[in-house]
């Protein structure tokens, strides 16, 4: 699996072996084979606020956005993109009582769980993608 992390925000330090042990963790945890690449871009609420209007036609800022770009035929083939808001993650430590890094890991597990086709549009799915964040961030 190829793994490419780009920080272009300057709120919260990005440590990104950190965060490609994280995505290997989940994916071997959700029985997925490490093949294919992952993109992570994080970004502050301006920039993921324009692809949310870009790509979603939404006019706010949000915390990640997951775009699964893979062949539904392919399986065991991973390609994605994923945008996350570090400063969403350092507001809603604040909010949280918990870290900036801790969120941002939060937000990385939630954008590879939507990849991996979780959804969060009922309580009972938001209830298992809890579950699952909990699970695998420690």
């Amino acid at each position: 699996m190829k793994i490419t992390l780009r920080n272009l925000q300057k709120y919260v330090p990005v440590h990104g072996g950190k965060i490609k042990k994280l995505i290997l963790k989940l994916l071997r945890g959700e029985g997925k084979k490490e093949s294919g690449w992952i993109n992570i871009c994080f970004v502050d609420n301006q920039q993921i606020k324009k692809f949310n209007a870009q790509f979603l036609k939404v006019e706010s800022s949000t915390d990640v956005l997951a775009f699964n770009l893979s062949d539904k035929k392919e399986k065991n083939i991973i390609l994605a993109d994923i945008v996350i808001s570090a400063q969403a993650a350092l507001k809603q430590a604040g909010n949280f009582k918990t870290t900036p890094d801790y969120e941002l890991s939060l937000y990385v597990v939630h954008g590879i769980l939507h990849i991996l086709g979780f959804n969060d549009h009922t309580p009972l799915a938001i209830k298992l993608m809890r579950k699952k964040e909990n699970q695998y961030v420690d």
